[in-house]
This record gives C-alpha cells, structure tokens and sequence, in this order.
C-alpha cells in the first residue's frame, strides 16, 4: 500500500514569507553595465595627477630655461654696465675739454688788439688835437660793503675803460673828439664822456713855444690850450662779430684766427 505524504506547510502564509526573504538574502549577480561610472571616476582620477605632473616638468624645464636666460642677461647687463662707465667717463672728459675749449675762446673772442684800437683812435681824432696818455683801466671786481661806494663812480664794465688824456686847442674840439669816440666799434658810445677839461699854459710838448717877455713891450700873455681827460668803456663786443673793421685796421693775425676758429666750429657763424 502506498501513503500520500502530503506536507501542507508550503502552503502555510508565514512558510512562503520565510521562502521569499531566503530568496531576496541571496547575492544579485553584478551587471557590468553598472560599474562604468566607477571606471570613468578612475579614469579621471589618474588623468589630472598625470596633468599636474605634466606640467609641473614643464614648469621646472621652464624655469631652468629662464634661469639660464637670466644669468646670460645678468652677463651681458655687468658687461653693458662696464660699457655705460666707459661712455660716461669719455662724455665726461669730452664735456671737459668742450668747457675748457669755449672758456680759452671766450677769453680770445674778447681780445681787443692794441694796433687796431691806436689805428681808430688816429682815424678819430680831430686835428690840433693831441694825445698824451692812454691808460687802460681793468673792470673791478665786485665790491662789498664800504668798498663799494669807493669804486661807485667806475662803471662795471667787465670790457675794462680807456681813459685818454691830452691837449686841445679848443673845447669844441675835445668835445668833437669825444663824439668820434662814441662811434667808434671798439667802445661804448654810453661809457664815453669827458671827466676833465681846463685852460692850461702851452706845454712844450704840445708844440707850442711861449713867447719871451720883452720888458720894453711889458709882459705878454701865453698861450693856452685845453687839457682834457676822456674816459670810455671798451666794447663788449665780441671780437668774431668785428672781423671786418678788425680788417679795415690792418689787424691780419687775429682776423685769421677769427676765421679758422669758425670754420672750425667753435665759434658760430
């Protein structure tokens, strides 16, 4: 005889629930398709590490590279700077020279030569009039203080004065005389003036012989010139602006040397 052995358990509610949480508790098989996001965030993750690293080996070529240009400027710079003193150095010696050069030229552009000026003065000087001194009077230093109201009557002219003292035989004469003088190129016209001019018996050196007393035609009066002083500044005048009236006085020397030093340059034209 056979037995049906019937378990009705699995049809029991609370045997099914246990069957199915059993089922669910087993491991899910893994589809690939669901680790792609884990590669790519791999991915990623080695990419910018190999960037970084890249161009942190840039960076340090670079700054080789830079450092090496550096040093070569830094080269080149010390050997420019050695260059630039050189030039310095020879600009200013050459600036020197250049100073020195125009200060030797402005002392000879304020030459007044002697023979010209005398030449002018026999050109000017009217006749019967006579010349006994001529004296130079140098320009005077800058005064201070009480000093200075004792130069205050010479005018301060750095060209230095003439004073030119003589005999005439009239005051029309000295005062003719004194007006050639002011148009002469080598004085100045505003500096000229008579300072003296007095009666005086004829000198012998004026040429002129006093008679001799004839006590029969009692005492005879002498004859009598006028003695004058003249004083005029030289001109300021530079003597490369004179070069044609330093011509007309026969003055060959220095107008020569006038001509070359424009030629050369050191003078304007």
């Amino acid at each position: 005889m056979y037995s049906l052995d019937i378990n009705f358990l699995k049809d029991r509610p609370e045997y099914q629930n246990q069957t199915e949480s059993k089922v669910k508790g087993k491991r899910q098989p893994i589809q690939l398709g669901n680790l792609i996001p884990v590669y790519i965030g791999l991915g990623v993750g080695l990419v910018f590490p190999a960037l970084v690293f890249a161009g942190l080996s840039f960076l340090e070529a670079r700054t080789a590279e830079l450092t090496q240009e550096t040093a070569k400027l830094e080269e080149e710079g010390k050997s420019l700077d050695g260059k630039i003193a050189n030039i310095k150095k020879i600009k200013a010696e050459t600036d020197g020279i250049n100073s020195q050069t125009k200060a030797l030229v402005t002392v000879f552009d304020q030459i007044r030569p002697w023979s010209a000026m005398l030449q002018d003065l026999r050109d000017r000087i009217p006749n019967k009039v006579q010349i006994e001194t001529i004296k130079q009077i140098a320009a005077p230093l800058p005064a201070k203080g009480a000093v200075a109201s004792a130069v205050a009557e010479i005018p301060s002219n750095p060209a230095g004065l003439l004073e030119i003292s003589g005999f005439a035989i009239s005051y029309g004469l000295v005062n003719d005389f004194a007006l050639s003088l002011g148009q002469s190129k080598f004085l100045n016209p505003l500096e000229t003036k008579i300072v003296t001019a007095e009666l005086v018996d004829a000198q012998p050196i004026t040429g002129f012989i006093q008679p001799k007393e004839d006590q029969s035609k009692g005492k005879i009066k002498p004859f009598q010139v006028v003695k004058y002083t003249i004083k005029t500044g030289l001109s300021s005048v530079p003597a490369s602006d004179l070069i044609q009236e330093l011509e007309k006085k026969g003055t060959v020397g220095l107008v020569d040397r006038l001509r070359n030093i424009k030629k050369v340059g050191v003078i304007a034209q």
